[in-house]
């Protein structure tokens, strides 16, 4: 058990082709190093929706490839990191809402992409668990009531991205290129809400943030971010990844 309760993080989980960015994957190797080591894994990713709240397969079973289009090399990528049983029973003991179960349902890119950059050998237990709903008030109760997972070693992780409306970004134009202002002027707003602490603008940001409604014409994305709010006790957060990519912003925290 670590001496102190595991921090909380909010990452932004980058496409399949985020193996092929050296400098983002450099930034979460980075990262992953000044972490305490995790007795496991809780995540919560902006690609799995289900209610009622369902957790994954708790045995290591094939991926799940939930992307269309890309080359076959990012359909061969493996990642058989243990199931983690006993955190799957904790979970459903501590929260106090039906919690299903679905033994067949792999890591999705939103968990294994970043946990491959950031636990390599695949040696760290994950547990996999949906969103019931984009609520920002239901997840951040979610997030609460998991809390003191963290005094048992478990690493709660929200994978979503900071900003995402692929229908107003230029893939042409490069990984590096200026970043558009809606992205530019939400993610300043959030870099300071989250700094300061701010849980309830946070929580409204579809009325407090600019450009929200662009930035994130559906929530999924920046919906992980409620559970780890949740779950950090309203902590300040420290940011650990900034900067754009193909103009949409990467900007990832950490709580404690």
């Amino acid at each position: 058990m670590p001496d102190r309760a595991m921090p909380v993080l909010y990452l932004g989980h980058g496409a399949p082709p985020l193996a092929d960015d050296e400098r983002w994957t450099g930034e979460l190797k980075s990262w992953s190093a000044t972490l305490p080591r995790p007795e496991s894994v809780l995540i919560v990713s902006a690609h799995w929706e289900n209610d009622p709240l369902t957790l994954g397969a708790t045995t290591t079973v094939p991926l799940t490839y939930d992307f269309w289009g890309f080359p076959q090399r990012y359909y061969d990528v493996t990642y058989e990191a243990p199931g983690a049983p006993e955190l799957a029973a904790d979970v459903t003991r501590l929260l106090d809402q039906p919690v299903a179960h679905d033994e067949r349902r792999g890591l999705d890119h939103g968990a294994y992409v970043p946990l491959k950059e950031m636990f390599p050998e695949a040696d760290v237990p994950v547990l996999q668990m949906s969103m019931p709903s984009l609520d920002p008030r239901d997840l951040f109760d979610v997030g609460r009531k998991l809390a003191p997972l963290r005094d048992q070693g478990v690493l709660i992780v929200g994978s979503g991205f900071m900003t995402h409306n692929l229908s107003c970004v230029d893939m042409s134009a490069g990984p590096d290129y200026q970043p558009p202002s809606w992205s530019a002027e939400f993610d300043d707003w959030a870099g300071r809400a989250l700094t300061d602490g701010d849980v309830d603008a946070l929580l409204d940001f579809q009325r407090k943030a600019p450009a929200a409604g662009i930035a994130h014409p559906r929530t999924e994305h920046f919906a992980p971010l409620f559970v780890s709010l949740g779950a950090s006790a309203a902590q300040e957060a420290t940011t650990t990844v900034d900067g754009f990519w193909y103009g949409l912003s990467k900007r990832s925290v950490q709580f404690a």
